[in-house]
């Protein structure tokens, strides 16, 4: 079964996990944080105590204070300072990776699956390079664990819908996708990383894995250099530049574009991706619900006598109620991805969006900054480069 027929079966998934609760007994859960470092990510503690299916049976935080608000916010008695002794003594099903500063992810990561821990759920970006990428995804495979990434929008059961107005033509011929980060004072390299993880891992879902990348960075107005390079904000290691421009070839040979500059204008009002054809426009707004509309109509003819209006699309099809009860919230809240999860670890498959497709969003970031590096050269994916290039410059 391909992602596209999963993504389409998951309300059945979903239904059918809940189900399963009631007569299989709960997994365990132990949550890692660090207050101060990227915290519990985006409610990656939280998100289990909305799924029967668990229990959640420790959390870890280095941040004495932090650990103890945690602690009585989830109801939980036990806490540790160091999640190697917590993994060591609670053994848990399933770890929760929430700390957003990605310096941390590989060796926790790498103590889950040590561990023996059947699941993980790991705040994005997956890690800081490919090297780390796959010294992970290698571990995982050989213990057997089940890595899921907290792309939530991935999760959301409106993507096969969409993928099947766009085969019957209701934009018709697809000619590129345009993404753009919130462009705040992140804009730029560290939007790419932080925000345009989540642009691709969408992006590629309609247009196939990446095969090749051509990009500029800048700093300033000027290209950057090695004197640019410095640490980069939440654990991203070496990072540069203010303003970025990618071009990507997917697999079906649709370009996507990734566009980032610091401050450009109204706060997140260009975050997120269009699928541009040549009868229309399909518009998602990341983390937002319903998360994509349509424009239909020739998005070249300025003089168009019919009136342009976006349309919402649901999981009911164009311009329909959402016949999902609480859908926005439950996929928000990672409550989908959650199910999913523990479905992949019952059924003993991959998760819908699992460390591969992890790997293949920082394949993604690590492209640009390569392509900049050999000024501004096409470069093919997979990358030959596994660190970050901008260690090379």
């Amino acid at each position: 079964m391909n992602r596209r027929h999963l993504l389409a079966s998951l309300p059945a998934v979903l239904a059918a996990t809940s189900f399963a609760a009631a007569a299989e007994s709960k997994l365990r859960v132990a949550v890692i944080g660090h207050t101060g470092r990227g915290n519990f990510g985006h409610g990656l503690d939280t998100m289990w105590l909305k799924i029967p299916a668990v229990e959640i049976v420790a959390v870890a935080d280095a941040d004495d204070k932090g650990l103890k608000a945690e602690l009585k916010k989830l109801g939980v008695g036990k806490g540790f300072a160091d999640y190697h002794a917590m993994l060591a003594e609670v053994k848990p099903d399933i770890v929760a990776i929430g700390p957003r500063h990605i310096d941390q992810h590989r060796d926790m990561l790498l103590a889950a699956i040590q561990a023996g821990a059947r699941g993980i759920y790991i705040e994005k970006p997956f890690c800081r390079s490919l090297a780390e990428a796959d010294e992970v995804i290698a571990a995982a495979e050989k213990a057997g664990t089940k890595i899921a990434i907290a792309h939530r929008n991935r999760y959301h059961p409106v993507l096969p819908v969409i993928a099947k107005l766009i085969e019957e033509g209701v934009i018709g011929r697809v000619l590129e996708m345009r993404g753009r980060g919130k462009e705040d004072a992140r804009g730029g390299s560290l939007d790419l990383w932080v925000l345009g993880t989540h642009l691709f891992n969408l992006a590629t879902y309609f247009g196939g894995a990446p095969k090749s990348c051509s990009a500029t960075v800048m700093q300033d107005g000027k290209p950057i250099t090695k004197a640019d390079v410095k640490a980069g904000d939440e654990g991203i290691s070496a990072l540069a530049g203010n303003e970025v421009h990618a071009r990507f070839e997917l697999a079906n040979g649709v370009p996507m574009f990734f566009d980032s500059v610091q401050n450009a204008g109204v706060k997140e009002a260009g975050f997120g991706l269009q699928i541009i054809g040549t009868k229309g426009i399909i518009d998602f707004r990341i983390d937002k619900e319903p998360v994509a509309h349509l424009c239909a109509g020739s998005p070249f003819n300025p003089a168009i006598k019919e009136a342009r209006q976006w349309q919402p699309i649901t999981t009911g099809g164009v311009n329909k109620p959402e016949p999902i009860p609480k859908l926005g919230a439950q996929v928000g809240s990672h409550e989908t991805a959650g199910l999913d999860l523990i479905a992949a670890i019952r059924e003993n498959r991959a998760p819908l969006i699992d460390a591969e497709q992890g790997r293949e969003t920082i394949e993604m970031v690590s492209a640009v900054f390569e392509s900049h590096r050999l000024k501004g050269q096409r470069v093919t994916i997979p990358l030959e480069t596994r660190v970050n290039p901008l260690t090379l410059l």
